[in-house]
């Protein structure tokens, strides 16, 4: 990847010699580091929005679900779910594998 942009910052004089004598303790470039933090701050980023988006979908999905009369009860769920529990523990003699 082309490395031809220049990115200047402000930072406290302690960080930047902290952080200097770190990279060069890890034996590596200071711009090699910093553009690792980049890349997993973007990567992180885009994954929140994703998700974000994802959820966002669902919520709706499961809202226009509920208006069309299709949601059920929370106790009604809690119920199944009690049920659904109590005969896998069941089946395998009163565990849960």
């Amino acid at each position: 990847m082309s490395k031809e942009a220049v990115f200047t910052m402000k930072l406290e004089p302690e960080l930047r010699d902290a952080f200097m004598a770190e990279a060069e303790a890890a034996d590596r470039p200071a711009s090699q580091i910093v553009r690792e933090m980049m890349r997993e701050f973007v990567r992180k980023q885009q994954e929140e929005r994703d998700y974000d988006a994802f959820y966002r979908r669902k919520v709706e999905k499961a809202l226009r679900s509920v208006k069309a009369g299709r949601g059920r009860a929370d106790d009604e769920v809690r119920a199944e779910s009690a049920h659904r529990l109590e005969a896998l523990r069941a089946a395998n003699g009163g565990k849960l594998v």
